[in-house]
């Protein structure tokens, strides 16, 4: 995956050119526009955890208009075990990329650029994308070193008006927690099919630890705080379970800066197609209108 122009244009107010030093990336997928999904091995500075991180930038990225630009980053996290892949990158079939794509042909999404880590350390164990006491510290992966390796490789906004997540099941439970957790870092999320309480048994009783991941504790915490403002976006099909747990945490905590809204899915079904469709259909448009677009430069051409 290639930069545009990196370091060698004068960054705009709010903008961060990338930091470097450059990931080595290796193609995984072409889109039919010829953008592409491309793969890296990140060694986790802050973590101590190497995995392996896909990422996709639009066509837009490589528009001279939009070379002194910050893009959006959306962060995409898979269900089940991800690892040691994460579906989002390695199954452009999922459609992922394309929606974003269509979506901002349209007018109705961000041009975002999708960063897809892998979530957990291992296939063995379920860490709920957390730092648990004695394992891999995989909240400090996704948190810190992922968002740095972003930087160092992209343009980015320098707030966190141009950060959010997405991601389904265990991926959503990840996305969720993040965005609350971070609320200094990370604005909005779209969260799918989705876990709402850390269910990983090797918390073993670190309930203090434990209460620090849970998305309903810190959703209290936020809200006693008064602030900063989350959006968080619902999605769940009518063909799997879940809502309920969803529109519970909805009523029980939508006030203050905690902003929600539910997207229903009609014979959506527990996968990442569904969930797409769901991102067609109204998740997209509404994430794009919580964070900040790219801006041309109005003497590019």
């Amino acid at each position: 995956m290639k930069e545009a122009a990196a370091g060698a244009a004068e960054s705009r107010p709010g903008v961060l050119m990338p930091t470097g030093p450059r990931a080595e990336f290796v193609r995984t997928s072409r889109l039919p526009d010829g953008t592409q999904v491309a793969r890296t091995t990140l060694k986790g500075a802050k973590s101590g955890f190497t995995g392996d991180v896909w990422v996709w930038a639009p066509k837009e990225y490589y528009d001279k208009r939009y070379e002194r630009s910050a893009f959006p980053v959306l962060i995409s996290l898979p269900g089940g075990r991800g690892y040691p892949t994460n579906y989002w990158g390695t199954g452009p079939g999922l459609g992922l990329q394309q929606a974003v794509t269509d979506g901002a042909k349209a007018g109705r999404s961000l041009p975002f650029v999708l960063v897809m880590p892998v979530i957990n350390a291992d296939t063995k164990h379920h860490f709920d994308g957390s730092d648990i006491p004695g394992q891999p510290r995989m909240g400090t992966w996704m948190a810190e070193d992922v968002p740095d390796f972003v930087r160092a490789n992209f343009r980015t906004f320098s707030s966190r008006d141009g950060w959010a997540f997405m991601g389904s099941s265990s991926g959503g439970f990840g996305a969720l927690k993040h965005v609350l957790k971070h609320p200094d870092r990370f604005k909005a999320v779209i969260a799918s099919g989705v876990d709402i309480v850390p269910d990983s048994p090797l918390w073993k009783g670190n309930t203090r630890a434990m209460d620090e991941n849970n998305p309903e504790k810190l959703a209290e915490k936020l809200i006693a705080a008064g602030g900063p403002d989350v959006w968080i976006n619902f999605q769940i099909g009518t063909a799997e379970s879940g809502r309920d747990k969803a529109e519970k945490f909805m009523r029980d905590y939508t006030r203050g800066p905690v902003h929600t809204r539910l997207q229903v899915i009609q014979d959506g079904e527990h996968n990442g197609k569904s969930y797409v469709r769901g991102m067609r259909e109204g998740s997209l448009e509404w994430i794009s209108k919580v964070l900040l677009p790219p801006t041309p430069d109005p003497g590019a051409r």
